[in-house]
């Protein structure tokens, strides 16, 4: 895969480089300020970006603006973004309406490498990967009257795993249950949430992870 590096940690960058490039990636440009990311990643148009939230020089979200701008001029661009906590706005900004080639990793994750090589790979094949502390942060503010507070715990299990980009498989392996019955789950998750049975599965399946992330929620 062809990929961009947007971080401003000079040593986390190189070893974001080795890492991708012993793994047989091709890393086509680095970025150390938000304001070099943006014509990085239009020039090379990569496979995947791998993305800083805060990046010189406000150490805002110079590196989440950058990839949203991204997404918007190169439509469905694969984005990575890394941060050292969770931060719930930036998290759901990135997430919006349309998860497909969307990850969310807390940096320790980096790590980890085969599971950070793994989400990777997922994200630039326009799937999904969310750090579990990511999504369990986004869940914690949902109001009482939330449609996922009609699911199951097992249900709830089910949709979780679906929201961090697992496939039916592996929520069986994980889970310890069979594929049957985690289609059963699914089927109930998207009854419950009311999605129309008229739409792909596929689709459903994404419109059950947007409203278990972007449910409405009681703002502090």
């Amino acid at each position: 895969m062809r990929v961009v590096i947007a971080e401003d940690n000079a040593l986390l960058r190189e070893g974001l480089v080795l890492l991708l490039t012993s793994a047989g990636h091709e890393v086509v440009a680095v970025a150390a300020t938000g304001p070099e990311v943006l014509p990085a990643l239009l020039e090379h148009r990569p496979d995947v970006a791998v993305l800083d939230v805060r990046m010189p020089p406000g150490f805002r979200d110079e590196g989440l603006r950058a990839a949203l701008e991204a997404r918007r001029e190169v439509r469905g661009l694969p984005v990575l973004v890394l941060s050292q906590y969770v931060e719930e706005t930036y998290a759901a900004e990135l997430l919006g309406d349309d998860v497909a080639g969307v990850g969310y990793l807390l940096k320790d994750r980096v790590g980890r490498v085969d599971e950070f090589l793994d989400a990777l790979e997922r994200v630039a094949a326009g799937g999904m990967a969310l750090d579990p502390e990511v999504v369990t942060e986004l869940m914690s503010r949902r109001r009482r009257d939330d449609p996922v507070e009609q699911l199951t715990p097992r249900e709830r299990e089910v949709l979780h795993l679906m929201a961090e980009g697992r496939d039916n498989t592996t929520i069986a392996t994980t889970l310890c249950v069979t594929e049957r019955s985690v289609s059963k789950h699914i089927g109930n998750v998207f009854l419950k949430l009311g999605l129309p049975p008229q739409s792909d599965s596929g689709h459903r399946r994404v419109l059950a992870v947007l409203t278990y992330l972007n449910s409405p929620s009681t703002k502090s």
